[in-house]
């Protein structure tokens, strides 16, 4: 099995959003949720402590934190942050994803 890796430009969009709040030590959560259009969805959260149960890792400073039920969904994802004409969100590159929907947060497997 191999990490989720948080990408160096979602890690500065977390240090961005951190300083801007005042909290510098703001951690992303990347989880997965059954829902959405496709059958799982990603779901999002800035927390400042990790969990029990939580895979810690990190890029540039920043910690990203993934659920031990989230992770089996997420081998080998790569977490980015796309700014594109009209949006800009956080990005999951899954390879275990078969398909997916319009929105970019909703997969199945």
């Amino acid at each position: 099995m191999s990490d989720p890796v948080l990408m160096p430009a979602a890690a500065a969009r977390v240090k961005a959003i951190a300083a801007r709040q005042g909290k510098p030590g703001l951690m992303l959560r990347l989880a997965v949720d059954g829902g959405g259009c496709a059958g799982f969805q990603y779901r999002f959260a800035l927390e400042s402590e990790p969990g029990p149960d939580d895979l810690v890792t990190g890029t540039d400073g920043v910690t990203m934190l993934v659920d031990a039920v989230s992770l089996p969904f997420l081998d080998g994802a790569q977490v980015d942050f796309v700014e594109k004409i009209g949006a800009a969100a956080f990005e999951v590159r899954n390879p275990l994803a078969t398909s997916g929907c319009g929105c970019g947060t909703s997969f199945s497997i």
